[in-house]
């Protein structure tokens, strides 16, 4: 079962396997409008299971962490600075899991950080956000009208966060449990991520990395995710029939598993 604790204001969830691993630890690190519980209940326990020590953050003003009252004064370069306090706090440096925002503040902190290895989940490309916001604008006006809603805080339902996150068949319980976990984004971060702080890869640390994306992903595109591949000069995954929210899709054992195998083809 996950535990929780508070490192300097930061919200920490953990799961651990069973036995003693020597396995590197993992450090999730989540998307947009979220926090780390969007982990807890799926690919943290899948990869303890498989040994894996699993940690999994929430952002300052995000979940339980510190900050909310203040979320649109903060920055991608702040939400890297609390990937960073955590890594610190742990024994050995993790494999980061990005997903949505959270790939693209991984790749932020590979700027300045090295790490034995990353995974982009559906991540926001290097090139930024504005590609994706286009493509929803142009295809889906009315959801992205409800997004932005939702980034101002006002109240959405599942119907919106069904087409926004799933592809396939979906959960009532859980659309609900996450439609009331929800939480305004901060503007200053969406706009670092448009086009006022994008991750500089000359500067970055190449550790090996995983992309993986979603064919029916409307909020980060397949095409998006092939882009991010053809700018770190590997291939990708991309995984059928389901949406942005690869972490609870009906079908995400088959992610989760992907990324096990992946993990394990990392030991020497």
């Amino acid at each position: 079962m996950p535990t929780t604790r508070n490192i300097d204001g930061l919200e920490v969830h953990s799961c651990l396997p069973t036995g003693k691993s020597s396995r590197p630890p993992l450090l999730f690190v989540h998307g947009a409008f979220a926090g780390g519980w969007m982990w807890t209940d799926t690919f943290m326990p899948f990869l303890a299971e498989a040994g894996y020590p699993c940690h999994a953050l929430s952002l300052r003003g995000h979940g339980g962490s510190a900050g909310r009252e203040q979320i649109n004064s903060h920055s991608v370069a702040d939400y890297v600075d609390d990937v960073a306090a955590v890594v610190d706090w742990l024994d050995e440096p993790p494999i980061l899991i990005g997903h949505s925002m959270g790939g693209f503040i991984v790749q932020k902190y590979l700027e300045r950080h090295s790490v034995p290895a990353v995974a982009l989940l559906c991540s926001v490309p290097p090139q930024g956000l504005i590609a994706a916001q286009f493509h929803l604008l142009l295809s889906k006006p009315q959801l992205f009208l409800e997004i932005n809603r939702i980034m101002d805080g006002e109240y959405t339902d599942t119907g919106t966060l069904r087409e926004a996150l799933f592809s396939g068949e979906v959960d009532e319980a859980m659309l609900a449990a996450w439609l009331q976990r929800m939480q305004p984004e901060s503007h200053r971060a969406l706009w670092d991520m448009s086009m006022f702080n994008l991750p500089s890869t000359y500067a970055m640390h190449r550790p090996p990395m995983l992309i993986l994306g979603a064919e029916n992903d409307v909020l980060v595109p397949a095409f998006l995710v092939q882009a991010t591949g053809h700018t770190y000069g590997l291939p990708t995954h991309i995984f059928r029939n389901m949406g942005h929210a690869v972490t609870h899709e009906k079908e995400w054992p088959l992610v989760a598993a992907t990324l096990r195998n992946w993990l394990d083809e990392l030991r020497p």
